[in-house]
This record gives structure tokens, C-alpha cells and sequence, in this order.
């Protein structure tokens, strides 16, 4: 409250001061037209004309006054001014002069003809002083900035966006950026100027008045451009030692008036990977969660949360969170009360482990959408447990889908992996364990599963960006586990937005693909990063290469080669067609895998290349569960024979308890 006080305070006082200077520049232009007419000799002006101008100088303020408030001359931001501001001006001055002119017509005064020239022209240039002088003395501060510490700014862009930050630049009070030149690949636009600096040339020329200014920051104001063309200049770019790159938001935020030096932001690494992001119809998705009951697993992790958001956004009925970790869920609880108050909110915490609490979830809330994204995903953690990941991955997985066909959820989402595609990780197997059990659950129910799958999420928790900036902090090196290393890239945004297409969309058994564009090096990133900080490869930072982690692939694969693709409503959407396999066969593995999987086994990893063949075990597991256990086949036959076949029955799969347990009836 005292701060809005404070800022009233000031406007008035600012509003007050224009008062009382205009009140006396209108008579001080008064005097000034007498004394210009008689060549500047204050004792050659007739008496009578004094006179006359005295009378009506009191009516002539006030009026004036008057006439400048309907003008917004008074409200008017003049940090901002531009030509509109000017004509209230000049408007302004001429209805001033029409009233004098009446004034003294009207009342037979005395006065010469060219006085009422004199006087407009006089109370136009004084009124100009008093609104622009702000940013007169700015320009005249610029031009002796050369002493001091400043930032000699490059633009990349001569169109609207760069006439906006110039002005910005020019008008700041804390920014220090001296605009040197200017970069336009348009051959009209060469040569010419822009609030005084010239367009040099074309990206061609980047490098050499780069060097010639020492240019160091870069501001690209090209907000129309594509990513691919963008990536291109940034390429350039990255060439330059020591220079700060900074990027304009998207066009529609000038069209909002939103953009100001404070939303430029730094070139971030996702700007690199050389794609469009994708496009995703909101409509759709607002019409299918609007007024619905919607349950998002895993809901404070990074998927989950962003989940959460975006259904959040669409209206709907009731959003159940429920996460095991309770300060993520926490967080997001807090941002979505804070932005939404009159949302239908409810944050559970439990484990999608324990069939029990799932059961009572969904009793209570009846979810009509299940988006399922609790899942152990660190590669190299679970390949030093690859039970917890069989536990937690297929078996929370089967539990909450147990739940959704008991219930009777509308539709059920599985978020998975392309790691699921040939996986050479446990955390991969699972997730395709997982996108079989949807299918062996849509075939037998009438609820509608469907799975989605991408690739890396550039942000999410484990990311390896963070990685690289947390490295770069410490002054390296930025460790890279192979030089030829790939992986296809999205953004969290459009890996939610994929999700909840897919839910939309789907028809039940789908396995949603997205075409992420061409997959870029680990080694390249690292590599942009590095220069993007302002240091230099191989001088500042070094890439130190630590060999492939455990269950770690050099490539990622998206589709298996027997799925095929079939398009989508989008062109950027594809839907994978399911690969047969024998369902009761594969009932039947999971009963051992569970069983296994609470017994401890040291042979995890061998039972999970039985039921996914296409999960290449390593040969250092190979030669290692050999080694322990040179019989296994025969007792891995055997193990059906001591599970009780209550497994896959409800009472079983809801519990969270042992199979040697659920024998007695727990």
C-alpha cells in the first residue's frame, strides 16, 4: 500500500510540475512573440501592446492549461513519447492560438497580426523542451559514455523489433550498451540508418565489425525468423571471443507491447537444436480435460509438474497430484494454488507401489483421465538396481492400470521412453514391460490406454544441460561420456503438450511417437554451451570424454522397426502400430518377474531379456550372471510351480507386499 502511495505521490508532483512550468512557458511565449516583433528591443514595444497582452494573460493561461489536459499532455508517458505524442503537441498549440485569436477579435485589443505566428511557434518549441528534455539529456549522456564501462552492442535485424530495442537501449538508465552497428541480410536496408547507426551489411559481415567495434554483446532481433535460419546466425556468432548473445522473444510479445530490455533474454542451448517446436491444437486438449476428474501420477516431478500446469489452464473439474516426494509436490501445489485459486485441487502423497493407496484413490475421487509419469528413469541407477526399476516402473505401472479398468477411468496415458526401443538398459526394458502391459489392458478392458513416447527433455531433473552449466561454473571440464554420442531433443512444454494430445486423440492401444527433427551430438552441445558462457574451447574449458555409463546406447531410437508409423491429425504426431505378442505367455512372466523381483534376484536383468527379447543384455552382465549361476534356466522354468497363482488377481496386484506375504492372505 505505501509503495502505491508513493508512486501516486509522484505522479502528482510530476503532473503538478508540468503544470506549473507550462503556466509559465505560456507566458513566457507571450512576451517572446512581443519582443521578436520589435526586433528584440524590449523598449521599441508600444505600451498598448503590453497591455493587451497582460489582460488577457490570466484567461490565455487557464485555457491553455485546459487545453493541454485534453490533449493528455499531462498523462502522457514522455519517456516513451513518439510522433503521436508530438502532434497532441502541435494540436495542442493550435487551439491555444485559435482562442487568442478570438480572444482579442472579439474584444477589440490591440495587437500586431504575426503575434499569434510568434506565440504558437514559441509555446510549441518550450512545450517540446519541457516533454523531451528527459530524453534529450539521455542522448547527450550517450555521446560522452565513451569513458566509461560499456557494452558495444551488435543488432541482428533492421525491421520493427530492432527499432524497439534501440529505443529501449537509448532510453535506459541502467543498461550501459553503446549500439555500434547494425546487421541486415536485406540490400534495401544497407547503407541506410536507424536512430543514427548504420546497417552494415548483411551476416557476411558479422565477424569483421565484430572485430572492428569490439563488439561485445550481440542482440538478435529477428523474431519471425525460424529456428533453423536463427541457428545459422548463431553459428556466426559463436565465433566471437568473449561476447554475450541475447535473443528477442517471439513476435507476438511486440505486437502486446510486452517486449522491453528486461525480456531479452540469453541465448539458451535450446535455441541450438535446430528445429521448430511443435504445435499442438489447445482446443482439442481444453475440450477433452474441461470438466473432467484428472489424476496425474508423478505429479510433482518434471513432467508431471508441467502436466499439472497445463491441465490446470483447461479448465478442469478436479486435478488429483500424487507424488511419493512430497516437497515437489508441495511446490507445485503452492504455484497452482497461487495462479489458479478457484482450482479444484488435491495433492495426495503415496507410492503407485502400493496397490492399497492406489485402490483408495481412486475409490474416492474416481478420476475419468489417469496421466501415469511416476517411474524410476536415471539410467545408471537403476542398472545398479534393477529390481526397485522392475518395481516401481512395471509393477506401479500394472497397479495403477489395475485401478483405472476397476474404476472405470475413460482414459489411461502411460508416459513413456525412447529407451523402450531396443533398450540396452534395465530403466528402457521396463518402460517397454510397461507399454505392453497397456496393450494386454486395452484389449481386456473398456477403458482406453494408450502410451506416449519421446526422447530427452531438455530441463527436466537429470537433464544434462544442467549438468554442463553446473561444470562450467566450476571451471570444468564438461564431461562427455563418447565424442559420436546422440540424442533427439524436446522441450518439457512440448513433451506435455504431446501427452495430452495423445489423450485427446487416442482411440486406446496407440504408442504416440513424436518426430523430434534430427538428432544432435551430446559433444556439440557441450561445445556450444561452453562458447555461449564466454569462454573458450579448449583454453577456459575442456571436454573431458568418461566412456559410456552402464546400459548407456550411443543412439536412441524412436520407433522399432516393426511398428511402423501411421500419421496424425499433426504432421509432426505419429502413432507406432503395436508389435503382437502372446498375452497369456506374457501374464504368466510377469507372475515370475514379480515373485523375482521381491526375492532379490541377482538375475533381474536375464528374466527381463526373456519377456523383452529385444533388450540387448550386456556382455559384462553376461559373463557375470553366468558366473553366479550356471543352472539358472532350470530354476528360473521352475518358479512357477512355487508362486501361487493369485498374483495376477486384484487381491494380489493391490497389494504392496511380498508374494511369499500374499500367500497368507495379507
Amino acid at each position: 500500500m505505501m509503495k502505491l502511495l508513493r508512486k501516486w505521490d509522484l505522479s502528482v508532483i510530476y503532473k503538478v510540475f508540468l503544470v506549473l512550468l507550462d503556466i509559465l512557458f505560456i507566458n513566457v511565449s507571450s512576451f517572446l512573440a512581443l519582443w521578436v516583433r520589435f526586433n528584440m528591443h524590449i523598449t521599441e514595444i508600444p505600451g498598448e501592446y503590453y497591455t493587451s497582452v497582460l489582460e488577457v494573460a490570466v484567461v490565455n493561461t487557464i485555457v491553455t492549461v485546459i487545453i493541454f489536459a485534453m490533449f493528455r499532455l499531462y498523462t502522457s508517458l514522455w519517456r516513451f513519447a513518439s510522433i503521436k505524442e508530438l502532434v497532441y503537441i502541435i494540436e495542442a498549440c493550435m487551439v491555444s492560438v485559435l482562442f487568442n485569436l478570438l480572444a482579442y477579435f472579439l474584444t477589440y485589443r490591440m495587437i500586431y497580426r504575426s503575434y499569434f505566428l510568434l506565440y504558437g511557434t514559441a509555446l510549441f518549441l518550450l512545450t517540446c523542451v519541457s516533454r523531451f528534455s528527459y530524453r534529450l539529456m539521455r542522448l547527450l549522456y550517450r555521446g560522452n559514455i565513451h569513458g566509461r564501462h560499456v557494452r558495444n552492442t551488435m543488432i541482428i535485424g533492421a525491421g520493427e523489433a530492432c527499432n524497439v530495442v534501440m529505443k529501449e537501449l537509448e532510453l535506459s538508465t541502467e543498461l550501459d550498451a553503446k549500439i555500434c552497428c547494425v546487421i541486415d541480410d536485406n540490400p534495401r536496408k544497407q547503407g541506410t540508418f536507424i536512430h543514427g547507426v548504420k546497417v552494415v551489411g548483411g551476416r557476411d559481415v558479422i565477424l569483421k565489425y565484430a572485430d572492428k567495434y569490439d563488439i561485445n554483446e550481440i542482440i538478435i532481433a529477428i523474431p519471425s525468423a525460424d529456428k533453423r535460419e536463427r541457428q545459422k546466425i548463431l553459428d556466426i556468432c559463436q565465433k566471437i571471443p568473449a561476447c554475450d548473445l541475447k535473443i528477442l522473444p517471439g513476435v507476438y510479445q511486440l505486437v502486446n507491447g510486452e517486449v522491453t530490455v528486461s525480456k531479452l533474454r540469453n541465448v539458451e542451448i535450446e535455441d541450438l537444436l535446430g528445429r521448430d517446436p511443435i504445435q499442438i491444437t489447445t482446443e482439442k486438449i481444453g475440450r477433452y480435460v474441461s470438466d473432467k476428474v484428472v489424476l496425474v501420477t508423478g505429479g510433482g516431478g518434471s513432467i508431471g509438474s508441467e502436466l499439472c500446469r497445463q491441465i490446470a489452464a483447461n479448465g478442469v473439474k478436479q486435478l488429483i497430484i500424487f507424488d511419493i516426494y512430497e516437497n515437489n509436490a508441495y511446490d507445485i501445489q503452492q504455484e497452482l494454488k497461487s495462479k489458479y485459486p478457484n482450482l479444484d485441487l488435491v495433492v495426495l502423497i503415496g507410492s503407485v507401489r502400493n496397490g492399497r493407496k492406489v485402490n483408495s484413490v481412486f475409490e474416492k475421487y474416481r478420476p475419468d483421465i489417469v496421466y501415469h509419469a511416476a517411474a524410476h528413469k536415471h539410467v545408471p541407477l537403476m542398472e545398479d538396481s534393477p529390481n526397485e526399476a522392475i518395481k516401481n516402473n512395471v509393477f506401479g505401472t500394472y497397479k495403477v492400470a489395475l485401478a483405472s479398468d476397476r474404476y472405470g477411468v475413460e482414459k489411461f496415458v502411460l508416459i513413456s521412453t525412447d529407451k523402450a526401443v531396443n533398450p540396452t538398459n534395465i530403466m528402457g526394458a521396463s518402460k517397454r514391460m510397461c507399454e505392453m502391459i497397456i496393450q494386454v489392458f486395452n484389449s481386456r478392458s473398456k477403458t482406453e490406454f494408450v502410451a506416449v513416447r519421446f526422447g530427452n527433455v531438455l530441463g527436466s531433473n537429470g537433464s544434462v544441460i544442467p549438468l554442463f552449466k553446473k561444470q562450467i561454473e566450476a571451471g570444468g571440464p564438461v564431461t562427455v561420456t563418447h565424442p559420436d554420442i546422440i540424442r533427439y531433443f524436446m522441450t518439457i512444454p512440448e513433451a506435455v503438450s504431446l501427452v495430452l494430445q495423445a489423450g485427446a486423440s487416442a482411440k486406446g492401444g496407440e504408442i504416440f511417437v513424436l518426430d523430434m527433427g534430427q538428432p544432435v551430438k551430446i559433444v556439440d552441445l557441450a561445445k556450444n554451451l561452453i562458447r555461449l558462457s564466454g569462454y573458450t574451447l579448449g583454453t577456459d574449458i575442456e571436454i573431458k570424454y568418461t566412456g559410456l555409463r552402464p546400459g548407456e546406447k550411443l543412439y536412441e531410437e524412436l520407433l522399432m522397426a516393426e511398428e511402423g508409423l501411421e500419421s496424425t491429425e499433426n504432421e509432426k504426431i505419429h502413432i507406432g502400430k503395436p508389435i503382437d505378442f502372446d498375452e497369456e505367455e506374457f501374464l504368466r512372466d510377469l507372475e515370475d518377474l514379480y515373485r523375482e523381483a521381491y526375492a532379490e534376484t541377482d538375475q533381474m536383468k536375464r528374466i527381463v531379456h526373456k519377456i523383452v527379447p529385444t533388450y540387448h543384455l550386456r556382455e559384462a552382465d553376461i559373463i557375470r550372471d553366468q558366473q553366479i549361476q550356471a543352472g539358472w534356466k532350470k530354476e528360473f522354468t521352475d518358479t512357477r510351480s512355487k508362486l501361487p497363482s493369485a498374483f495376477l488377481s486384484r487381491s494380489a496386484a493391490d497389494s504392496d507386499v511380498q508374494p511369499e506375504e500374499t500367500e497368507t492372505g495379507n
